[in-house]
């Protein structure tokens, strides 16, 4: 299973930056077939982590994947599940 992985700890207070890194990531996994791509938001108070998750829960972006798992096991880990 290929899989993509993106760590947002080093850009974690740059909004444009996140939502770019994001994108770029999502578009990488449709255009390569990728099926599961892994955003580490990290810990922290959770703000960047919801940042994330209204961004996944956007119209066109969720359009593109098949579903969102939260690691139960590390609140800090996102999966996306792609077709």
């Amino acid at each position: 299973m290929a899989k993509i992985k993106l760590d947002l700890h080093g850009i974690y207070n740059r909004g444009d930056s996140i939502e770019s890194e994001l994108s770029r990531v999502i578009r990488e996994a449709v255009e390569k077939g990728i099926s599961l791509v892994e955003i580490i938001p990290g810990k922290g108070s959770g703000q960047l982590k919801k940042h994330v998750l209204r961004f996944l829960d956007q119209g066109h972006i969720k359009a593109l994947y098949h579903r969102i798992e939260k690691d139960d096991k590390n609140f800090g880990r996102i999966f996306v599940h792609f077709r």
